[in-house]
């Protein structure tokens, strides 16, 4: 095999986000469900056989790629990794996701990058194998790994593969980004006095494949009651910080809330988002399942909008076996 052409890195939504404690090293303890959404980069690969590794930016990107880009560096440690200083790559990446957005692009690049390169280069490894690989590039990489939805726990590496029913959304991001350590070092952060349980799995238990799917009816809080996270289950705790450091997340919270009925912030920021009827929606604005981010009606330019559609699992869950 000599490349690999059109391959999805697709982003995240957290349906809710739960800070439950810190670690002794500082990282924060979190529950969420990570959603896989239809949004993505679109990544190509050529083999070269000189051990180069080099990333090449699409046309229509808004602003050009750090040098050392989490790519590169997924591309660098899959080459150290299998101790093969003869394997290379030419990366070309076709950046539609927004950066800052707490949406997980550059570390869904990173995973499509390691799943993708583990066929090119005839590795043919195991996701078992990759995953502690990912968590090495960061928190959100070994869930873009992982294929599935996913109740996640941790510093985001514990993963619990769950059943989310199809969803439509409406994502919206203001031209600002935030800093996610500027979140996280806030003296507004909450802490959750709860945490959620998912049925059947032990808290904290190591990620597992092959464990069966659950469903979100099967997810509840011990203190609050069951509540389904589709219809608004939960919080983000990162959301106070955010909206104080960045206005416009607030801004883009209250135009969801006034069209939708619900509003809520992604991540660490600063897209927010909003469940959708998307038939009714893709109508109303314009703005078809297959458009690229336009700037919505009634906003200043810079934001960028978007209807997305839920994904059952990664497009590329199948690229790695268990």
């Amino acid at each position: 095999m000599q490349a690999l052409y059109d391959v999805p890195a697709p982003a995240k939504l957290n349906l809710f986000l739960h800070v439950v404690g810190k670690r002794e090293d500082g990282y924060h303890l979190l529950q969420s469900i990570f959603a896989l959404i239809d949004w993505a980069d679109t990544l190509h690969f050529e083999r070269r056989s000189d051990g180069l590794l080099r990333r090449h930016d699409g046309a229509g990107a808004a602003a050009a790629l750090p040098e050392d880009d989490l790519c590169v560096r997924a591309a660098r440690l899959l080459q150290a990794e299998a101790g093969r200083s003869d394997l290379g790559v030419d990366i070309h990446l076709e950046k539609r996701l927004p950066a800052g957005a707490g949406m997980g692009g550059g570390s869904s690049d990173a995973a499509s990058t390691l799943l993708a390169l583990n066929r090119l280069w005839d590795l043919n490894w195991p996701r078992s194998r990759l995953l502690p690989l990912g968590l090495k590039l960061g928190a959100d990489v070994p869930f873009f790994l992982g294929g599935d939805n996913a109740f996640v726990e941790g510093i985001g590496e514990i993963l619990h593969p769950i059943a989310l029913p199809e969803q439509g959304y409406f994502v919206l991001k203001p031209p600002t980004s935030i800093a996610t350590k500027e979140i996280f070092s806030s003296e507004l952060l909450a802490k959750s006095k709860s945490v959620a349980i998912v049925a059947g799995f032990p808290a904290h238990n190591s990620s597992d494949a092959n464990k069966p799917k659950r469903r979100v009816s099967e997810v509840a809080d011990g203190a609050e009651g069951m509540e389904s996270f589709m219809n608004g289950f939960g919080r983000n705790d990162l959301q106070k910080p955010a909206e104080a450091i960045c206005p416009e997340v607030q801004q883009g919270l209250l135009w969801l809330e006034t069209r939708f009925g619900n509003s809520r912030m992604t991540g660490s920021g600063s897209a927010v988002f909003a469940r959708v009827e998307t038939a009714a929606v893709d109508g109303k604005y314009g703005m078809s399942h297959q458009s690229m981010a336009t700037v919505p009606e009634g906003l200043p330019s810079g934001w960028i909008g978007k209807i997305c559609r839920s994904l059952k699992q990664h497009p590329l869950k199948e690229w790695a076996s268990d």
